[in-house]
């Protein structure tokens, strides 16, 4: 599947993209029941559009995608198409959503891409290890705060002498 090369009418093409796109105000939205929902709403547009998933991953607060787009269909139309029935599926599913985003915009506009050549093999080691490297980042920055927090509780005159 690597470099397998797909095929239309007239044409032989390997178009590879790397997406990224966030929820409106980059919400940590993306989890539990809106998580599997996603998912399967994602799987599904992609498979009418003919669009092929290499690798996926939903974090709370955004979503990479590296996926096979033929080329009769633009990055732009699709992402558009991508976003905009999801938010609808999820406003469908989801009724109390319209609360939080109001005007069923469910995602920010734009969205992050770009190409894959050669480094695919990279590029899909980074997205799945993306929430393992958040993790990392997080425990990292708890352990900055609790440095600081101890230095801050340090008396003055401890730190006068």
């Amino acid at each position: 599947m690597a470099n397998k090369l797909n095929s239309l009418a007239h044409t032989k093409w390997l178009c590879k993209y790397h997406i990224v796109f966030i929820p409106k105000y980059r919400r940590k939205a993306i989890f539990n029941q809106y998580r599997r929902d996603l998912r399967d709403y994602i799987r599904l547009l992609c498979k009418y559009k003919g669009v092929e998933i290499i690798e996926g991953h939903m974090m709370p607060d955004h979503v990479h995608l590296l996926v096979s787009i033929p080329p009769k269909l633009s990055v732009s139309q699709f992402m558009g198409y991508l976003k905009g029935k999801s938010a609808l599926m999820m406003f469908d599913r989801h009724a109390n959503l319209k609360y939080k985003y109001g005007n069923r915009h469910f995602w920010a506009e734009g969205y992050y891409v770009s190409t894959v050549g050669l480094n695919e093999s990279t590029i899909k080691k980074y997205i799945r290890d993306q929430e393992k490297h958040d993790i990392a980042m997080d425990k990292l920055n708890i352990r900055t705060l609790l440095r600081v927090s101890e230095v801050v509780q340090t008396p003055l005159k401890a730190v006068a002498k």
